[in-house]
């Protein structure tokens, strides 16, 4: 007994060191750039069970496990000719970048979709659905808002685009519009008119800064002339008061008084004068500039409005242009398509008329077999047989020739032969009735030889006056 409990302590460690490793063993981790898809028989009865980050379990026999990668992949999408909601047809040459997503739904897609799968494989796949969905969003949207608007066209390919990733596992990551063209120039049509536009715009207001500055100059002008204006009359004041004095002083001496009240006067009136004359003159200075201004602004103003409509009907030429365009080839395909019916047509009428007479071919082929089967291989008596159906027919129609001539009157000179060998009557007669061709005649020409029991020709000569008649 006391030998047995070292291999039993012996024998259970190996047992718990055995468990410990199979345990390590199938315990499987997940790292952060992948899910660890685990399959076989897993809980709620579902297809997979997929994990990202941590691990699990991985019972043997009944399970088995596969990753799957989390890293982007970049798609080229060169979309090209895809026909807008004006019936224009645009170039959006994209870059996409979609991955496998961590959603426990989507992975559960992904798992059932993809595992197994290579990147190549599953980048085709993406690609399949992103360049139709592409196309779809395109033909939604008008050139307007697919050029100019672009944060709503890329919101609008994310709201298309990523539901149908996510049916295989997949979701939109990022979206990279290059540079969008087409083949009628209108977004080349559409970028020159609004720069023409802010040409236009800048021109005007040049413009009105030009006009601004003519009115403010004018302001300066009139504003100056005024000062010097109102210096002149504080100085006419001075000078009044001064003159006042004065003549206060002359009044006290009044023989020097009248001289100076004189010339004082007159120069007020000078003074007068002048201010009068160049208040006038910057008036029509600032007149003259504020008319300036407005000839300047409506100059601009044509040009630009002349820049516009001419804008306008490029735009609308080529429009009418790109129109005209698509119905000729409508009509051009209709007309293909219209021929090629009728080509069709007639073709699978010829088809069926040949597999008719093929047909009708076959079944007589199969009964002349079949007949000659039944003679036991002689072709010559199946074809005999064939003749016999035949030779009432022939008859008849020989028959209906002699009814169908119209004989009225047979006169016949008879002065009788010295040989015995009859009348010419009777000989005419016999004639007559040989010009019929024996049914021997008729079915030798046929190529068919009848048999005996039908009668034969016999090569020996008739008594007189009587025609030959078939052996029995």
């Amino acid at each position: 007994m006391d030998n047995l409990l070292p291999i039993i302590v012996l024998a259970f460690v190996v047992l718990i060191v055995s468990t410990v490793i199979f345990m390590a063993a199938r315990y499987k981790r997940c790292p952060s750039d992948r899910i660890l898809v685990v399959y076989g028989k897993v809980a709620d009865n579902r297809s997979a069970n997929c994990i990202h980050g941590g691990g699990t379990m991985v019972w043997p026999l009944i399970q088995d496990y596969a990753y799957l990668s989390l890293t982007p992949m970049t798609i080229s999408i060169p979309l090209q000719n895809a026909l807008s909601l004006q019936n224009i047809r645009v170039n959006v040459p994209s870059t996409f970048t979609v991955g496998i997503s961590v959603d426990p739904n989507i992975m559960l897609n992904a798992a059932e979709r993809l595992l197994g799968l290579h990147s190549t494989d599953i980048e085709g796949m993406a690609k399949e659905i992103i360049f139709g969905q592409l196309r779809l969003t395109v033909a939604s949207l008008t050139i307007e808002q697919i050029n100019q608007d672009r944060e709503s066209f890329l919101d609008a390919i994310r709201k298309n685009v990523e539901p149908e990733l996510n049916k295989i596992g997949l979701y939109l990551i990022n979206v990279n519009i290059t540079d969008i063209t087409d083949e009628s120039t209108y977004i080349e049509s559409i970028g020159k008119k609004a720069a023409s536009e802010a040409i236009n715009r800048a021109k005007v207001d040049v413009a009105e800064q030009d006009k601004v500055g003519a009115i403010g100059h004018a302001e300066a002008t009139r504003e100056q002339t005024i000062r010097v204006a109102e210096n002149l009359a504080s100085a006419e004041k001075g000078k009044k008061k001064a003159e006042a004095d004065q003549r206060i002083y002359v009044q006290q001496q009044e023989a020097q008084a009248v001289g100076g009240e004189n010339t004082a006067r007159a120069d007020i009136a000078d003074s007068n004068a002048l201010l009068a004359v160049k208040q006038a003159a910057a008036m029509q200075k600032a007149e003259v500039a504020k008319r300036e201004a407005q000839v300047q602004i409506q100059k601009a103003q044509y040009l630009a409005e002349q820049e516009r409509l001419n804008a306008e009907e490029v735009v609308r030429e080529e429009i009418e242009k790109r129109k005209i365009e698509i119905a000729a080839e409508a009509e051009a395909e209709r007309v293909r398509r219209e021929a090629k019916g009728q080509a069709d047509g007639i073709l699978l009428k010829y088809e069926a008329e040949a597999k008719g007479v093929r047909l009708v071919l076959d079944s007589k082929a199969e009964g002349y077999a079949s007949l000659v089967t039944s003679c036991h291989g002689d072709a010559k008596a199946a074809a005999t047989f064939l003749m016999v159906e035949k030779i009432e027919e022939v008859v008849a129609k020989q028959v209906e020739a002699i009814r169908n001539l119209k004989i009225d009157k047979i006169t016949v000179w008879d002065s009788g032969n010295s040989d015995g060998k009859g009348s010419s009557t009777a000989n005419f007669v016999s004639s007559l009735i040989k010009s019929v061709p024996p049914l021997q005649d008729v079915a030798s020409m046929a190529g068919v030889e009848l048999p005996e029991y039908l009668g034969r020709m016999t090569d020996q000569a008739a008594p007189a006056g009587k025609a030959p008649a078939p052996k029995a």
